[in-house]
């Protein structure tokens, strides 16, 4: 690598420096223009003239600035003239922007005087620089760690930290891409979308501009042209991911007994030859046909065949080799009765079926990790849809089958809707064609999702539609078929049996019934006496009823009471077991083995088996007993709970469900203990445990009971009492509860089920146990992230951090692990905070409830929205189209839409059951800002910066209106309650009032002296309520005009504003990270929120006013209970978040530094409060001891100040040119060193006399920096570290440094040093929320308590939140990994 080092007189000169010998340097990133310096110019000494000397003159004097000797520039740095020289060249560049010390970015279009005399000139040329645009420009932008803007004349304009939200408007690239994270997090896609508007001068280029972005190299081939070189580049992407990478395809969750030929269904039939000749021909030809629809729906009655054809059809493709998958649902199936592994089962099937297939799922695996637990959406965009069109063409498209039977059967009707609306995206591919064919009976969920579709969109037939005579002779066929069966293996039987008059009765019988003729068969067949058994049946068949249901009804009566008569002596014992084991096997929700079936029933095998051993014809019963019990047909269910159907051998439903709930409760009982699996580590991950180890330590049916044990005492509809079964089983094992969940990943299931629990409760007299369950519903909610990805947290970080009086913290406090000696204080009462959804990788602009309360939508700067389970805290969903940064989220009143806005100057309209978007509203020509329903959902309001307000129908996606009148952005917009006004909030410091029917403005409404950020009508339409930068709130008289109040309290902008149902409150969200309720009659601020560390930009309120939510730059979304009557807890800490931290020598004290401008010193025995420093009128950011902690130095801004620690007295003031990161004692604590973090520089100061600073220069740049002699002043050695340090000390006499976050590694010392004593051994660490002993995570911190600077001293550890709270914990990790000795509470 050849780097420019310039002389005194300025001019550069080459040296080249191989890999290991490179010095730091400063990289040059600009736009290549005409006449540029070239290597050749700077190898000759000319061309001093071009122009783009210039450029070159300028990074050498910055660098030189900088403390930078050496400087790279691509023009002239590089031999273009030698084509090995430039492939080596650009396979290296992206390594070595990301080696250099510093990149200068030269925006030669963003002049000085843009600069300097007007804010918005200077964003203009700034986000229209064209060096935006050009190709080779990413990797320049991406790959340096730091990178600094200048204008054309050399004047600094910002960083892309502090310029990184106007570079992600500019680019659509995310904030996190600029902040260092790794580009492998990002998956393929996003990042090709990232150059997709950029330019190269030669089109090769813009594939080889990529090379660093994927991490690939290629030779150069100019010539190959701009196609030729994206396919060579996608190959080496793609490249490492054809091999271990199709292990991902492993990991996919996936229903084992789901396709038709699955091991469970192989003695399943298909449709026998000369039988429903019609409709499969019908159904081939639709399969084949080139201008056919989508989707073939077959629905009909129970029993009329439907699976049978079903089976037939996936048969026919898969032996034609053009089946995609299928997915045969079972209501009680386990797997196959509920969506979860739909999709991904599908895509699995899909991935073997379709050659290259494989590796388009991989790619999706590769790029998003968690898809399997996204929204049903995502999963089909990702693992179905987008991998199939990326299949090229090949002579035409290819055809490939979904079968799906019984979508009827799967049971959340609200995915059964989706599941049909995600069938008809298949339209949208162009290279293959797959095709689905859909069997059901005509639900009114599926019924409405096929009316809501084009009829093109889907063929249907009515299966009991069907001429009867045909379907009798269907049905003929299949008796004669299996009859003759029967008889081959019958040597008694006569030729022709059983003839043609029994024949016509039977099909009589069936009355159109295909499970009628199935159930018959089976029966016969089954029968120890065959001809007994067929006399029977023809008697059910000679009824005159013609109802097809009553048929059924006679023919599993006839069943159940042949098993009954064979053993007469023991007829009524036998019943009442048939009944009971009967009833347990159609009320399960998942189905289970015989043998996990005895044990859940404490009952023998040998007494389950003996028992349902003549059932055969109703029930698939395997003979290994650990397969799951099965029933032939879901008819047989609805059969023995109808009691008017099955007479003496009614199960009553709910009975059946309490006995299930008695059994799983003692089941549990028995079977649940603190660490089940013997894990005897708290610190395992759930992804790490083996599968095997979790199933062995918690077999199938305590799963069972685990997972479904509150579902059956609801439907039970028992009525709980105080200290009954359930309140005893809370008391004694909830936690083991809690833990086996965690196990087996069911942990939102448990929060699903406590919820409910609660709200079945609330309606009994039971006040005890209704209170433990609501507090149980709170600490999972809390807890749930921490004990989800490390279930035995459950015992120690989950107990700690609860409130001391949760009635779970009190019942279980003798689990908390005894090596945790010193607890941290906490909250006394559970607060208003509900939950924290960490919710988006970028910040969150905007949230909104649906008018039910149960979803929660946000919006985000990662270009996403997020909808989330209220009770539960679960996502659901994530709606993914824009491109830009989402700053609004609204739903329509009857939460069947809802609609985005983005910087990216769309709208977009969303179906929130399906996910799926239904318009793109385009008009606006700037960022948009928000967005409002009308109360009847007609109309569609939107204001953007392009200083207007539109209106637009909401059917039709048609604009209707544009409001102009503000001068400057519109940031806000709402409707009246009766849709008579539209208010809008501007950058321009007014609100306008709008007449909706009329379209002009009413009124503008002046008042504020800054930006006006919010807008709220309350619900009677008379108060309007509008928020602004000036940090107040004003509330107007919507009518007059006039205002009426002016609310005060908030220090920062306020940007959101929310009124309650009622209009009694009113909540405001601003920049000073707190949000404030009001109350509206006599304005007096109710409560203030505390909790989020960044900027809150939005509130919303739940519509019941339960609830509110709280958007955050942070990256988060937090639930408040608005109704909690909890006081504001006084947090022992600072008011603003905590900066540093350090314990005094001998661990007596702490003090802690914050950006409140204060410090504060803490006694660490007691974790009492002492002192409050102040004097600083900036945040504090550095502090230390000296080394018998009289002296305190704190440091802020270009300030560090020495203290007196017994008076709390100002010792001393030193002044910096710059701001001071670190401070440090010397061990006699004669010298203080102080360290600048922008000028890289380190003073010396005489700590007792004040005197004047010593100057050393020295690199301080994130993780190096280096060591200095304190005697003869001279550099000692660089250390690196994998953490920023912010806070450094000397200690063993110079020999050791330790940092905030670890402690470095010995320095070399010289032969003259003396006194030198050992440094103490820290073992206890605290990184990536965790308290670590040794290697050994301990600790898990909650968000609320997540440490953001930290203090050790021994066993004991302080922790400082970006909250402002300071908190103390002690530890003892002799019996590390032990868990607590203590008996059960």
């Amino acid at each position: 690598m050849r780097l420019l080092q310039s002389d005194g007189d300025g001019n550069p000169s080459l040296t080249e420096f191989f890999e290991d010998d490179i010095p730091e340097y400063a990289i040059l990133s600009h736009r290549w223009e005409a006449e540029e310096a070239t290597f050749k110019d700077l190898r000759n000494r000319t061309g001093t003239n071009k122009a783009g000397y210039k450029k070159i003159r300028f990074c050498g004097e910055q660098a030189r600035r900088d403390g930078l000797k050496y400087f790279w520039v691509d023009t002239c740095c590089i031999d273009k003239s030698s084509s090995a020289e430039l492939s080596e060249a650009i396979n290296s560049m992206f390594r070595w922007y990301h080696k250099s010390a510093v990149c200068y970015v030269y925006l030669s279009d963003v002049l000085r005087t843009a600069v300097n005399t007007d804010d918005l000139a200077w964003e203009s040329a700034f986000q229209n620089s064209k060096w935006f645009t050009r190709g080779w420009t990413l990797q320049e932008l991406l790959a340096p760690r730091l990178v600094e803007f200048f204008s054309r004349e050399g004047n600094r304009l910002g960083n892309k930290g502090t310029l990184g939200q106007q570079i992600h408007e500019i680019t659509g690239i995310p904030t996190t891409a600029l902040r260092e994270y790794p580009l492998s997090q990002f998956d393929v896609d996003e990042r090709f979308s990232w150059a997709k508007s950029r330019q190269t001068t030669r089109g090769e280029d813009k594939a080889y501009s990529l090379f660093g972005i994927f991490d690939v190299q290629m030779p150069l081939l100019y010539g190959e042209g701009e196609v030729k070189a994206f396919q060579r580049l996608r190959e080496a992407i793609d490249k490492p991911f054809k091999g271990p990478e199709k292990d991902l395809l492993r990991h996919l969750p996936y229903a084992d007994e789901a396709p038709f030929n699955s091991y469970n269904r192989q003695h399943e039939s298909t449709c026998l030859p000369k039988t429903r000749v019609d409709l499969l021909q019908e159904i081939y030809g639709w399969c084949n046909g080139n201008d056919k629809p989508c989707i073939f729906w077959l629905n009909g009655l129970a029993g009329t065949g439907k699976s049978t054809i079903a089976r037939t059809i996936a048969r026919r493709y898969s032996e034609q080799g053009h089946l995609g998958a299928s997915f045969f649902f079972s209501r009680g199936g386990g797997d196959v009765g509920h969506a979860g592994k739909f999709v991904t089962s599908i895509a699995l099937q899909l991935a073997s079926s379709i050659p290259s297939l494989d590796q388009h799922i991989c790619d999706a695996l590769t790029e998003r990790r968690d898809i399997a637990s996204r929204s049903l959406r995502d999963q089909w965009q990702q693992l179905v849809l987008r991998p199939l069109s990326k299949l090229g063409e090949s002579g035409g498209q290819a055809t490939y089958v979904l079968v799906v039977d019984a979508l009827d059967e799967c049971e959340d009707d609200d995915n059964v809707g989706i599941i049909v609306q995600l069938f008809s995206e298949t339209r949208s591919l162009k290279t293959v064609r797959l095709r689905v064919f859909l069997t059901s009976r005509p639900e009114t969920t599926i019924r409405n999702g096929f009316i809501q579709m084009p009829d093109i969109e889907h063929q249907d037939f009515v299966l009991h539609n069907i001429s009867s005579s045909i379907v009798d002779r269907d049905i003929r066929t299949f008796l004669e078929h299996d009859l003759q069966l029967i008889a081959r293996g019958q040597r008694f039987l006569t030729p022709g049996w059983p003839g043609e008059e029994i024949l016509k009765r039977l099909v009589q019988g069936a009355n159109g019934l295909f499970i009628w003729a199935a159930t018959a068969c089976r029966f016969i067949r089954n029968s120890k006496f065959t001809t007994k058994s067929l006399d029977l049946i023809l008697v059910v068949s000679s009824t005159s009823i013609n109802a097809p249901e009553k048929h059924l009804d006679e023919i599993y009566i006839t069943v159940l009471r042949n098993c009954i008569q064979m053993y007469p002596n023991e007829a009524e014992e036998l019943l009442s077991m048939l009944k009971s084991l009967l009833g347990t096997i159609i009320t399960l929700v998942s189905p289970l083995s015989i043998q996990s079936l005895s044990k859940l029933l404490c009952a023998t095998q040998v007494e389950v088996d003996q028992t349902l051993n003549d059932l055969h014809a109703i029930l698939s019963i395997p003979e290994d007993h650990n397969l799951p019990l099965r029933l032939h047909h879901p008819s047989f269910r609805d059969f023995l709970y109808g009691q008017a159907r099955c007479e003496e051998f009614w199960v009553d439903e709910r009975q059946a469900h309490q006995v299930l709930a008695d059994k799983c409760i003692q089941l549990m009982s028995a079977s649940l203990k603190q660490d089940i699996c013997g894990m005897e580590a708290p610190n395992m991950l759930f992804a790490d445990a083996e599968r095997s180890r979790i199933e062995q330590s918690l077999p199938l049916e305590v799963q069972y009971a685990c997972h479904y044990w509150i579902d059956h005492v609801q439907k039970s509809g028992t009525q709980l009492r105080d200290n009954g079964q359930v309140h005893r089983f809370l008391k004694e094992h909830f936690l083991h509860w809690v833990e086996a969940l965690a196990w087996i990943g069911q942990i939102s299931k448990g929060i699903y089920a406590t919820a409910s629990l609660e709200s079945y409760v609330a309606y009994s007299d039971c006040s005890l146990l209704l209170s433990f369950i609501h507090d149980a519903k709170r600490f999972l909610l809390y807890s749930r992230v921490g004990i989800e990805q490390t279930p035995l947290q459950t015992y120690s970080s989950a107990l700690v951090f609860t409130p001391f009086a949760s009635i779970v913290r009190q019942q279980f406090e003798g689990r908390i692990p005894e090596w945790m000696r010193v607890l941290p204080k906490v909250e006394e009462e559970w607060g208003s905070l509900i939950q924290t959804l960490h919710a988006h990788s970028e910040p969150v602009n905007a949230v909104a409830f649906s008018s039910d309360g149960t979803l929660l939508a946000s919006a985000s700067d990662d270009c996403t929205v997020e909808l989330w389970d209220t009770r539960s805290g679960i996502k659901k969903q994530t709606l993914s189209g824009h491109s830009r940064s989402v700053m609004a989220v609204a739903f329509s009143s009857n939460g069947a839409l809802l609609a985005s806005a983005s910087v990216d100057n769309t709208v977009k309209l969303w179906d929130v059951r399906s996910g799926v978007e239904k318009q793109t509203l385009k008009s606006h020509s700037g960022p948009i800002s928000a967005v409002a329903f009308s109360l009847d959902d007609a109309l569609l309001a939107s204001a953007s910066h392009d200083n207007t307000v539109k209106l637009w129908d909401t059917r039709s996606g048609v604009e209707k209106q544009t409001f102009h009148g503000h001068s400057m952005p519109v940031n806000a917009i709402a409707f009246s309650s009766d849709d008579a006004l539209l208010a809008s909030a501007s950058h321009d410091y007014t609100v306008k009032l709008w007449d909706v029917r009329l379209g002009a403005k009413k009124q503008t409404l002046e008042g504020h002296s800054r930006s006006v950020n919010a807008v709220a009508f309350s619900s009677n339409g008379t108060l309007l309520a509008s928020a602004s930068s000036d940090c107040t709130i004003k509330l107007w008289d919507s009518r007059l005009g006039t205002e009426k109040q002016t609310l005060k309290g908030h220090s920062g902008s306020v940007t959101a504003l929310a009124f309650s149902s009622d209009g009694a409150f009113l909540a405001s969200a601003s920049f000073d990270k707190t949000v404030k309720l009001w109350d509206v009659r006599s304005a007096a601020e109710k409560q203030t929120f505390n909790g989020h560390s960044a900027w809150v930009m939005a509130v919303a309120f739940s519509s019941d006013d339960a609830l509110l939510a709280s958007a955050s730059h942070d990256c988060t979304v937090k639930l408040w209970d608005v109704r909690s009557a909890a006081e504001k807890q006084t947090l022992d800490g600072h008011s603003e978040s905590v900066e540093a931290m350090v314990f005094s020598s001998d661990g007596a004290l702490l003090a802690s530094a914050s950006d409140d401008c204060t410090v504060k010193l803490w006694d660490a025995r007691s974790g009492a409060e002492k002192q409050t420093l102040c004097g600083h009128s900036r945040s504090v950011k550095a502090v230390a001891f000296s080394s018998n902690g009289a002296l305190l130095a704190s440091a802020s801004a270009d300030i560090v100040k020495l203290w007196d620690t017994r008076s709390g007295a100002e010792k001393q003031t030193f002044k910096h040119v710059s701001w001071v990161t670190a401070v440090a004692f010397s061990s006699s604590g004669a010298l203080l060193a102080s360290a600048e973090g922008d000028s890289r520089r380190v003073m010396l100061w005489d700590a007792r006399e004040g005197a004047d600073s010593v100057p050393l220069v020295s690199i301080l740049d994130k993780k190096l920096f280096n060591l200095w002699d304190t005697h003869s002043k001279a550099e000692k050695q660089m250390l690196q570290v994998d953490a920023i340090v912010s806070t450094f000390l000397f200690s063993g006499g110079g020999r050791y440094w330790h940092t905030n976050r670890e402690k470095l590694q010995s320095m070399t010392l010289p032969t003259d040093t003396s006194a030198l004593h050992p440094s103490p051994t820290i073992s206890i660490f605290v990184k990536e929320r965790w308290v670590s002993y040794n290697t050994k995570k301990a600790l898990w911190f909650p968000s609320e308590y997540a440490p953001h600077v930290v203090a050790v001293h021994g066993s004991t550890v302080s922790i400082g939140c970006a909250s402002g709270r300071v908190y103390f914990m002690g530890f003892d990790f002799s019996d590390f990994s032990k868990p607590s000795p203590h008996p059960p509470p």
